[in-house]
């Protein structure tokens, strides 16, 4: 999602290096504060929940981030989708890591937080990847604003689709009990020991 943005930006908007960078501030720090709104929420009401929240607002970000057009702004065009993408993105990031060692012994909790970071880089590679894949058989080689564009329409589109497929597998894959269970600990009881 980043790539193309930073892609339109500057090869469409025709902001420089330093101008796209800096416009990635309201976005870095708007995932920062939506992570602790996350952490917050899913003592109360279970990591399922937010991570669900999470998986639609990212989908519905890429969704608005597909109307961009050849003739935008960073006011019209970027500031309000980064915004629903970062809020999230915060909620995704905080619930895929407490769902990925929930349950998991205390002996083996490096072993699940390793997977778990090798899986997210390895899938933002795979991701990054399959959506070039997707926007370049769309655009070939030109670099007309009005082709490129679409381009990254289809790769927007393409990753809300992804998005959405997350947010499937959140409800169908995820137990609410797992969910439940670690409400209960935030509100200060013991967690049951988990089998060796």
């Amino acid at each position: 999602m980043f790539f193309f943005i930073s892609l339109y930006m500057q090869q469409v908007l025709g902001y420089s290096a330093i101008k796209a960078g800096l416009s990635y501030l309201p976005l870095a720090v708007s995932i920062i504060l939506s992570a602790g709104i996350a952490s917050q929420l899913v003592t109360r009401i279970g990591f399922k929940q937010v991570m669900a929240m999470g998986m639609a607002l990212i989908a519905a970000a890429l969704v608005w981030f597909s109307q961009i057009s050849a003739h935008g702004s960073f006011l019209g065009d970027i500031l309000g989708p980064s915004l629903l993408a970062a809020v999230g993105l915060g909620f995704a990031f905080v619930t895929t890591t407490i769902a990925a060692v929930s349950g998991v012994p205390d002996s083996e909790a490096g072993l699940a937080s390793g997977l778990i970071n090798t899986t997210q880089q390895v899938g933002g590679a795979l991701g990054l990847a399959v959506l070039s894949a997707i926007s370049i058989s769309v655009t070939g080689t030109s670099r007309l604003p009005s082709v490129l564009t679409d381009g990254f329409h289809s790769a927007f589109l393409a990753g809300a689709g992804i998005a959405a497929l997350g947010l499937v597998a959140t409800l169908t894959l995820i137990r609410s009990s797992d969910s439940r269970a670690h409400t209960r600990i935030g509100e200060g009881a013991v967690p049951a020991e988990s089998p060796a």
